[in-house]
């Protein structure tokens, strides 16, 4: 019989890349992600994303962690009400920009020319289309991460290991290490209401291995997976299959 387990924390990534946003609930709904989950990237270069016919693009197309580490160094805040997204760097206000305006868009785009200049393929560009998430996989899906897991690890790699690195929106205590592993192809109940397909790992890539607090590439995460675990990957995607809302401390079923 699967453990009693619990959400622990849940999280929101509105720009893809940037800072993650605690969420005391969320709701969820039937094929789609966490609401403003990856919303909006920051293009490096022409990447080919077209916002009539939105599509999946593989991460290296946008700004992202595991090839822009300095962009954990900053601290980003997005209103979903607004869209107004507010940049933070060395402890001031670098930038702000209500993303549905040009004049938005490139206050935030002038900001990342500069504090990103020497890892940019071509000008940076805000980019967005309904309904769209700019995730890291085509299905969209709503991420887990077993903080049992992420414990064992800390004892592999010989060092704390913040659970941000893993860039999850369901955060699961409850469940023995690496018993998610073994859920892909079965459904998980969170709360009440909400049916989760489980349907991939999650391989991790270099992006784990940047300190969420200082943007510091200090840890050996997927080389320390593989070599401890003869496997890459840490967490879980699933497929909402039945609406409704979860919230910090709901039980998770499997």
């Amino acid at each position: 019989m699967t453990p009693e387990a619990k959400i622990q924390s849940i999280y929101r990534y509105p720009v893809k890349g940037l800072s993650p946003e605690p969420m005391p609930h969320a709701d969820l709904a039937s094929g789609r992600t966490v609401a403003c989950d990856r919303m909006y990237a920051i293009e490096n270069g022409p990447s080919g994303f077209d916002p009539a016919n939105p599509a999946y693009l593989p991460k290296q197309r946008f700004l992202m962690l595991m090839r822009n580490a300095r962009l954990a160094e900053l601290h980003t805040q997005f209103d979903d009400r607004s869209h107004v997204l507010t940049i933070r760097a060395e402890n001031r206000e670098a930038a702000r920009g209500d993303l549905r305006t040009p004049e938005g868009r490139a206050a935030v785009e002038g900001f990342f020319a500069e504090h990103c200049a020497d890892e940019l393929r071509g000008p940076p560009r805000v980019l967005f289309a309904d309904g769209h998430s700019f995730s890291d996989v085509a299905k969209k899906v709503v991420s887990i991460i077993n903080l049992a897991s992420v414990a064992d690890l800390e004892n592999a790699v010989g060092a704390p290991v913040h659970p941000l690195r893993f860039r999850g929106n369901l955060y699961v205590e409850g469940w023995p290490a690496w018993h998610e592993l073994d859920l892909v192809g079965s459904e998980v109940t969170v709360g009440p209401a909400v049916r989760l397909k489980i349907v991939k790992r999650i391989v991790r890539c270099a992006a784990t291995e940047v300190d969420p607090e200082t943007g510091i590439r200090d840890l050996p995460i997927p080389k320390t997976l593989m070599k401890t675990y003869g496997h890459a990957d840490c967490g879980i995607y699933g497929e909402v299959i039945a609406d409704g809302t979860v919230s910090v401390g709901d039980r998770v079923a499997a």
